[in-house]
């Protein structure tokens, strides 16, 4: 969301200056890394538009880390900021759900407690942003735009994880957590209630996105950076990797594309700066009250579409499998479509002198789906009712620019373009090879008639031969 926003800011809007906190990442310099970062194919259209020089003049890099005291930064960048910043938005986060707790605490509740106390001293502030997520109260089944009560005091949490070491804090991250099913939710919970705290003293608001899944049209189509959510599925299934999924088929998950999330963030800015509506300060980015698609119709759709129209290269398996109602189901499954095939093909290539790879991601596959469940097999709701509201202030040109509604929206195109982005953006497969994923797909639909033939063929031999040897070679 961070590079989408940035994107939206120097394309839509008079913005300044963009002081962009940056940290020191595998050798690279923050300067080096902003270079990365405009390399990014979002980007693309900006650069045509203002050209890369002029882009790169518009940002100012801060060196830093948010897990560090004082966010790492100097002495001299960071009165450069406080002098001059007036708005800021704090999206640094782990998204891991199952991220170390030590870790997640650091970044997600340390973290932003210091980028308040940076806040605090802005001379100019006239907001700080803080891009929290609506799936981090998960007691409340109809989420309000409203304070939710933390599950434990953030300062309290924060001293005691500094100072205990990481194999304590290992040892007994479960009791910390409670009923809340990972890190990530709990310490997002906790870093909400930090800035809902600091609303006393300074001019904070607290997005609450859902899902953030790739773009609807705005700069490109299906972009995305990263597999989370429907997309690391439809990634896996059309693989042919993933045939099973425990989960209840007719339950929804809330799904935001990151443009349309940006977009939001930004009238909300307006609105809270521009209209100086104070009074709300919590706004959720959601779409399940308009457009719901159920987690069967998701894998219904991937399948269509990785079948006839959009094929990914490699396929394993010809894409299939279900939505299992019962975990024992699912195991059932996985055990003979997902764990034998990794198998048999992890030796395969190990005689081959390969290095065996299928086992290892199914492991990855199965730790994911540990953590999916609780959500696939939940459901929550959440009310917008500020977001509505918003929509009756913008013009009919604002209302394009800006686009925060679900008008217009075709849920089978949107899909499709989820799979072009997913091919491009994080697979790296160009459009030419297209022709030739779609002939190999049609040799998997044969190789997948023929073993599935092979298998149940066994299995009745084998049964039959069971029951002969059972029940008629005593007779016989």
């Amino acid at each position: 969301m961070g590079k989408a926003l940035i994107e939206k800011l120097m394309r839509c809007t008079e913005i300044g200056k963009i002081y962009l906190l940056i940290r020191i990442k595998k050798g690279k310099s923050p300067k080096q890394r902003l270079e990365d970062i405009f390399a990014n194919p979002i980007f693309g259209k900006l650069i045509e538009l203002r050209g890369l020089d002029t882009l790169l003049a518009q940002c100012v890099v801060i060196g830093g880390d948010v897990t560090e005291l004082g966010l790492g930064i100097s002495a001299e960048d960071r009165k450069l900021v406080t002098d001059n910043v007036s708005i800021i938005y704090h999206c640094a986060a782990t998204i891991r759900f199952d991220e170390l707790l030590k870790k997640a605490v650091m970044l997600n509740t340390r973290g932003t407690k210091l980028m308040l106390d940076l806040a605090k001293e802005c001379k100019k502030l006239d907001m700080f942003g803080y891009v929290s997520t609506s799936y981090c109260h998960l007691n409340e089944k109809l989420l309000l735009e409203k304070p939710y009560p933390p599950p434990a005091d953030p300062h309290k949490v924060i001293k005691a994880i500094e100072w205990l070491e990481d194999d304590v804090v290992d040892g007994i991250t479960s009791k910390i957590l409670g009923s809340c099913p990972n890190t990530y939710a709990y310490t997002k919970a906790l870093g909400e209630a930090l800035v809902i705290e600091a609303m006393k003293d300074i001019p904070a608001v607290v997005f609450r996105p859902s899902i953030v899944v790739p773009t609807w049209r705005e700069p490109i189509s299906g972009w995305t950076d990263n597999i989370n959510g429907p997309v690391g599925l439809l990634i896996g299934a059309g693989k042919g990797v993933i045939r099973s999924m425990y989960c209840d088929a007719s339950g929804y998950g809330d799904y935001l594309p990151v443009d349309f999330g940006v977009s939001a963030i930004c009238v909300c800015t307006w609105n809270y700066v521009g209209q100086k509506d104070y009074a709300r300060n919590i706004y959720h980015l959601v779409s399940s009250a308009e457009i719901r698609v159920s987690w069967e119709g998701v894998a219904e759709l991937g399948k269509s579409i990785t079948h006839n129209k959009v094929p990914l290269n490699g396929v394993a398996w010809y894409p299939g499998g279900t939505i299992k109602k019962y975990r024992w189901q699912h195991n059932l499954a996985a055990f003979f479509y997902h764990w034998i095939p990794a198998v048999l093909i992890d030796c395969l290539l190990y005689v081959l002198g390969y290095k065996p790879i299928l086992c290892r991601v199914h492991r990855r596959i199965a730790k994911g789906f540990e953590v999916l469940e609780y959500y696939a097999n939940n459901q929550w709701d959440f009310d917008n009712a500020a977001i509505l509201y918003l929509r009756t202030k913008m013009n009919a040109e604002e209302k394009v620019k800006f686009k925060i509604d679900a008008a217009g929206v075709v849920i089978n195109e949107y899909f499709e373009n989820c799979i072009w982005g997913a091919r491009r953006f994080i697979l790296n497969e160009t459009d030419d090879t297209l022709p030739a994923a779609k002939r190999h797909m049609k040799v998997m639909w044969f190789v997948n008639i023929v073993t599935t033939i092979l298998f149940y063929g066994a299995i009745l031999y084998y049964l039959g031969l069971w029951i002969y040897n059972r029940v008629f070679a005593s007779v016989f």
